[in-house]
C-alpha cells in the first residue's frame, strides 16, 4: 500500500508531506485547491511522461517520493528482482524533473528508467476516475462483465482458443485460395504463350539463318536496283540503243561519197547495237531470275521478327 508521499516544488506546491495508514484515507476541498496536482506528481513518480511545466515557476527542479509497503510474495518482488533491487524494507520511488524537462527516477535509491516505474505502477496502484462508472455503460464490456460475475474465465480462455486457431485456419485457407488462384492465372498464361509457340513453330538456327538470308536478300535488292538503272540506260526511251540506232541511220542518209568513207563508222554502229541488244537481254534475264523471289525478302523480315518478338516475350537472347 502507499505509506507516504512527499512533494516539492511541483505546480503550486512547495513543500508537503503526507503520510497514509490502513484503511479508508479521504482527500476533501474544493475545485482548484489542489487535489488533482496530488494524482499529477504520483502519476510523475510512477512513470507518466516527464512535463517541465510541473515544475514550480521560478525554481529548477522539482522532486515527488512515494513510499510503498508491500507484502511477501507481492508480485512487484518479482519485478525488482529482475533488477536486484532488494524490496525487504519497502519500497521508495523517487523522481525529479528539472525545468528543462530532464528528469531522474530512483528506486530505494537505485536509478532506473521510466519504463521500469510503469512496470512497477500496474503492481502497486490503481487510480480511478470519477467517470470510471461510465465504462458500465459501453456495451463492449458488458459481455466481459457477465462472464467475469458468471465466473466463466476458463470457457472464455478455451472459447478464446479455439477462435484463435479457426482465424488461424481461414487465414491459411485463404492463402492458399490466393496461391491456387495465381496457379491458375499462371496456368492460363503458360498456355496461351504454348499456344503461340505452337503455332510459330520456332526451330533451333532459325533465326541465324533468316539473318544470313535477309542481309543476302537485302544485296539482291540493291543488284535490282542496278539492273533496271543500267537497262534503262541501254534500252529504255532516249537510251544508248536507240541513241545509236538513229545516229546509224542519219548516216545512212550521207551522200555517195560521204557514205563510202562512214560505212566503217556504220558497220561498227551496228555491231556495237546489237552487242548492246544482247547485253540488254542478259540484263533483262538476269532481273527476270532475280525479281521471280521478289516476295522472299518480305517474308524473311516477317519472319524474323515474329520470331525475335516471341524472343523478347520469353526473355531469351
Amino acid at each position: 500500500m502507499l505509506t507516504g508521499l512527499s512533494i516539492r516544488d511541483i505546480v503550486l506546491i512547495e513543500r508537503l508531506d503526507l503520510e497514509f495508514f490502513a484503511g479508508l484515507t479521504v482527500l476533501t476541498g474544493e475545485t482548484g485547491a489542489g487535489k488533482s496536482i496530488l494524482l499529477d506528481a504520483l502519476g510523475l513518480a510512477l512513470g507518466n511522461r516527464a512535463d517541465r511545466g510541473l515544475v514550480r515557476a521560478g525554481c529548477d527542479q522539482g522532486s515527488v517520493t512515494a513510499s510503498f509497503e508491500v507484502g511477501e510474495g507481492h508480485p512487484v518482488g518479482a519485478v525488482l528482482a529482475e533488477q536486484e533491487i532488494d524490496a525487504a524494507d519497502g519500497i521508495v520511488i523517487r523522481r525529479s524533473i528539472g525545468s528543462d524537462g530532464r528528469s531522474r527516477a530512483f528506486v530505494n535509491d537505485r536509478a532506473v528508467g521510466a519504463g521500469l516505474l510503469r512496470r512497477l505502477a500496474t503492481e502497486l496502484l490503481e487510480i480511478h476516475g470519477q467517470m470510471d462508472q461510465h465504462g458500465l455503460l459501453d456495451p463492449r464490456t458488458h459481455r466481459i462483465l457477465l462472464d467475469t460475475a458468471g465466473g466463466h474465465g476458463a470457457v472464455c480462455r478455451r472459447v478464446a482458443e479455439a477462435h484463435a486457431r479457426w482465424k488461424s485456419l481461414d487465414g491459411e485457407r485463404a492463402e492458399r485460395r490466393a496461391a491456387l488462384e495465381i496457379a491458375r492465372r499462371e496456368e492460363d498464361f503458360l498456355r496461351h504463350r504454348l499456344m503461340e509457340l505452337e503455332e510459330l513453330e520456332p526451330v533451333a538456327g532459325e533465326e541465324e539463318d533468316l539473318a544470313i538470308q535477309r542481309q543476302m536478300l537485302m544485296g539482291r535488292e540493291k543488284m535490282l536496283d542496278l539492273l533496271r538503272e543500267v537497262s534503262g540506260l541501254l534500252g529504255g526511251s532516249g537510251g544508248a540503243i536507240e541513241r545509236m540506232g538513229a545516229a546509224q541511220r542519219r548516216l545512212d542518209r550521207s551522200g555517195d561519197p560521204a557514205r563510202q568513207t562512214l560505212q566503217p563508222a556504220i558497220e561498227a554502229l551496228e555491231r556495237a547495237m546489237i552487242e548492246a541488244g544482247e547485253a540488254e537481254a542478259l540484263i533483262d534475264g538476269e532481273q527476270q531470275e532475280l525479281e521471280r523471289g521478289g516476295n522472299r525478302l518480305e517474308e524473311v523480315e516477317e519472319r524474323l521478327f515474329a520470331l525475335r518478338d516471341m524472343a523478347r516475350k520469353h526473355r531469351v537472347a
